[in-house]
């Protein structure tokens, strides 16, 4: 259980808003350093002036502070961090036309975790200085104080160092002309494709942080994180139906990636079609079909159905349907799922997690045989298992938890079309909207905004209001065809637990799945 408190002064941070917009514009570079192993990824800094410029701390500072936090816990192993975050975000957003919002923020917050056995203290402040950290350290400290049970075992942040993301420049500083500019030419293009699209909503969202993680361990790390999206939906009318499209894609990467007109051409044409599509789409049948899932974005139902299931702390405290299964058949000998956050630009890919270990590539499932499960620092430690890079949390106010980052389906051996033509009567499904698991069984239920009827083999008319019922484990028993086409997502995941919203990728070739369950309306 985590316990959250704050410690909250009103007045002027250490760095105040447009110091920090300077501070942020100043960056230059992506990439992390390690100041025990003297390894450095950083030309423009280290993670020490980076904690003084961003927050006006010394790293001597820091350390007593942590110091103070885990002496005299009785040989229990306490270990401490402080987690600290700068930086800004900024949205702006057409739509019926004309800009209907722009918004900017900025972030400078701290927040101290004191872990003992399985209890955690955790608290944190928006004011960042030396007495708001000791007092958020003993709060942290007390919380932990009575700890009993488990034990920690120290684990160092070990691993294949990364610079996936080496931007040189803020995308949240790109022109704001320049933004809307391209609102504009979106909302165009989609207009251009049908007479019947009425209204087009298009949205650009940029951020860029900076977050320094300092451990008692001895560790100092800095790693800067930019993050760019583009999101367009569509609203087409014929008679008395409306129909609803949308597209998007972003990533760890410069603004001049979607500012480059195939980028949102893309994106547009792809939200305009859907939209018409729809409005001559039938109801989908009810019943059991075999189902056809496209590559890419339907891996999501892999993140819903499976991806949770194997976190550590579900498993660690036996509440996955997977938690006794390790070494165990628990899909097809055609599924294996990765976990990988060492993906270059990707939405969900980071050089370090939230704790300072360096991001893996972690095999799930192989050949059908459950064989791993997503790890932080203290579920890892607990289970004595290793490190895997997956402690993260949604910002400096959340302690860490086990979290996914790119999560997807290894490819096979069979084309797409050769999967299509395998089916006599079925469904193809390439977009999915809302869905929900319950990680203790596994049963699933997803709603697919964009599929097709399979008939003979053949793709033939639109259908909407299919909704795939079943179990993550039984679905993954019946995938009898995986294609050669694996692709993630575009980069528009976000997903939710526990309060906290990360940026994640999802993906998987085009598979076949036998006999599931299609909630419909005809």
């Amino acid at each position: 259980m985590y316990y959250v408190f704050s410690v909250v002064a009103i007045g002027w941070a250490v760095c105040p808003g447009a110091q920090l917009r300077d501070a942020i514009a100043d960056l230059t570079t992506s990439g992390y350093s390690n100041i025990r192993t003297g390894f450095t990824m950083k030309i423009f800094a280290t993670p020490e002036s980076e904690l003084h410029r961003l927050f006006g701390l010394s790293y001597a500072q820091v350390q007593s502070i942590i110091g103070a936090a885990v002496k005299n816990t009785g040989g229990k192993n306490a270990f401490c961090d402080i987690f600290f975050q700068a930086g800004s975000s900024q949205s702006i957003a057409l739509d019926q036309g004309v800009i209907k919002s722009t918004s900017g923020s900025t972030v400078n917050g701290a927040g101290v975790r004191v872990v003992v056995g399985d209890k955690t203290g955790y608290s944190h402040t928006d004011h960042v200085n030396v007495t708001n950290l000791r007092k958020c350290a003993g709060i942290a400290r007390a919380i932990i104080e009575h700890s009993n049970g488990a034990t920690n075992v120290p684990l160092a942040s070990t691993g294949q160092q990364h610079n996936l993301y080496p931007v040189t420049a803020s995308p949240v500083d790109a022109e704001l002309a320049d933004k809307i500019e391209i609102l504009k030419k979106v909302d165009a293009i989609c207009r251009a494709y049908d007479p019947r699209i009425i209204n087009v909503s298009t949205s650009i969202a940029c951020e860029q942080h900076t977050v320094i993680i300092a451990t008692s361990l001895g560790d100092i790390f800095v790693d800067v994180r930019p993050l760019i999206r583009l999101n367009v939906g569509c609203l087409a009318q014929d008679g008395n139906r409306r129909e609803n499209g949308s597209s998007g894609a972003g990533g760890r990467q410069e603004f001049s990636v979607l500012a480059a007109e195939d980028f949102f051409t893309e994106h547009a044409l792809i939200a305009a079609k859907q939209a018409i599509d729809l409005l001559s789409a039938a109801p989908a049948p009810a019943g059991e079909f075999d189902v056809v899932l496209g590559s890419g974005w339907p891996g999501v139902l892999i993140h819903e159905a499976v991806g949770h299931g194997l976190e550590g702390d579900f498993n660690r405290k036996g509440t996955s349907a997977f938690s006794t299964l390790m070494g165990a058949a628990v899909a097809s000998p055609l599924v294996t799922v990765i976990d990988d956050g060492t993906l270059a630009d990707r939405r969900g890919s980071l050089n370090i997690d939230d704790e300072g270990t360096p991001t893996t590539k972690t095999t799930l499932i192989e050949k059908g045989k459950l064989v791993g499960y997503i790890q932080d620092k203290q579920n890892a430690s607990l289970m004595g298992a290793k490190l895997t890079g997956n402690g993260r949390r949604q910002d400096f106010r959340f302690a860490p938890m086990p979290r996914m980052t790119n999560t997807y389906m290894a490819g096979g051996d069979h084309t797409p079309e050769e999967i299509i033509r395998s089916v006599k009567r079925g469904i193809f499904a390439q977009t999915f909207g809302g869905g929900q698991v319950d990680i203790t069984n596994g049963d699933f239920t997803f709603s697919a905004t964009c599929a097709y009827m399979i008939e003979n083999g053949e793709l033939t008319r639109a259908i909407k209001g299919a909704t795939l019922i079943g179990n993550g484990p039984k679905a993954l028993h019946n995938v009898t065809m995986v294609g050669n086409d694996e692709a993630l997502d575009k980069g528009v995941g976000t997903c939710g637990k526990n309060g906290q919203g990360v940026p994640v990728g999802v993906g998987m070739p085009t598979i076949r799945i036998n006999g599931v369950t299609v909630g419909g309306q005809s």
